[in-house]
């Protein structure tokens, strides 16, 4: 059966583009396309898709709000389309804590090679969201929409103006004690994620104390929204989360994320190590790329790192998870029934890559118990 997809947006030629790609798969069918959230929702009831493109600002309703009531009263697959600005950014990021599986920016360029990367970055989301709502339903889960941060209530997402050592001490007290570590000290912690993995991420991060060693992550986004990501998260955790910049030296209790735009890769420097950014071609049809960090930090990092592979789907990631245990470093991939997706993870699996596979919930914990803090 092929994917049943509705396209919402209020531009007819963002609709026209849309469906025109969409069609093109033959695993995709198009049944309607929606100028407003109003007629949309007629749709949803009558044509029964499987995956709705969303765009997030629209008259009358905006993306945001139907999303919201639309996940209350008949969840389904949903896959957010907006502009790359910091406005749209940040509704996007919020839409995937309502229950949004996948975020997709407009195009930016109308040339042939443009549109065919859009297409293919496009339909791959589509695929990505399906199979991970199909997956859901089969294990009975919900994905309901979850509460706004506590942040949120000040200006739309914005930086924190609280001091990080204020900001520690407050977070402190419900953090986890660190026991002693074990065996090889951990230099730098290194995460990949896709699908899903903006809120798998959330929760690690989350339960990780001030202190910690530096973290570097890739999670696949497109660009403009990396930014957004990592004030949201600055603001939620107790340790310093920032867009890596090339050069920049590695610092414990920092959180370094890959731009959208470039990859990441980790590069020894005199006694410690600094990020590295680059933007040659993707890699496994990704840039950034979980597969270029993880096997930089094989190469440089050696023993003294730490590796987790989070939820999403296709198979970046796994080798560059084995290449980091063959290089003795300690390796940690998220586990079938907690991830959005269990496709990096089981590459990773399968391949022997992973020293212990945990549910969401104790990869936190894990990084404490295997860090110095």
């Amino acid at each position: 059966m092929p994917i049943r997809v509705l396209i919402c947006d209020d531009s007819a030629v963002m609709r026209a583009l849309l469906a025109d790609i969409v069609a093109r798969e033959p695993d995709m069918e198009v049944v309607g396309t929606a100028a407003d959230a109003l007629v949309a929702r007629e749709m949803i009831r009558n044509s029964k898709p499987d995956v709705l493109t969303l765009d997030v600002e629209m008259p009358q309703m905006d993306g945001l709000e139907f999303l919201n009531r639309l996940m209350r009263l008949h969840p389904m697959a949903v896959v957010m389309i907006s502009n790359l600005t910091e406005r749209g950014s940040e509704a996007s990021l919020r839409a995937l804590e309502l229950g949004a599986l996948e975020i997709v920016g407009k195009p930016q360029a109308r040339s042939a090679e443009a549109l065919a990367e859009y297409g293919a970055a496009l339909v791959e989301r589509i695929r990505a969201a399906h199979l991970a709502w199909s997956r859901a339903s089969e294990r009975g889960r919900v994905m309901s929409p979850r509460p706004a941060p506590a942040v949120a209530a000040a200006p739309a997402l914005a930086v924190s103006t609280v001091a990080p050592e204020a900001r520690a001490r407050a977070v402190a007290p419900t953090m986890p004690a660190a026991p002693r570590r074990l065996g090889q000290r951990i230099s730098a912690i290194f995460i990949g994620a896709s699908t899903g993995g903006t809120e798998a991420i959330k929760e690690v991060l989350l339960g990780l104390p001030v202190g910690m060693p530096p973290i570097m992550i890739v999670q696949h986004m497109p660009e403009m929204f990396t930014a957004s990501f990592a004030r949201r998260l600055d603001g939620l955790c107790a340790l310093d989360v920032r867009e890596a910049e090339s050069g920049e030296r590695l610092e414990p209790g920092r959180v370094y994320l890959a731009p959208g735009h470039s990859h990441l890769s980790v590069r020894r420097a005199g006694t410690g190590y600094q990020c590295e950014l680059s933007r040659a071609e993707p890699v496994n049809r990704h840039r950034p790329a979980v597969d270029v960090l993880f096997n930089s930090a094989a190469a440089e990092v050696g023993a003294g790192a730490l590796g987790v592979l989070l939820t999403g789907m296709g198979k970046d990631g796994a080798a560059g998870l084995k290449a980091m245990r063959d290089a003795g470093a300690w390796t940690i991939a998220q586990d079938q029934e907690s991830c959005v997706v269990y496709g990096m993870p089981r590459e990773a699996v399968a391949l022997g890559a992973a020293q212990q596979v945990l549910p969401l919930r104790e990869i936190g914990a894990a990084l404490v118990q295997r860090c110095s803090v």
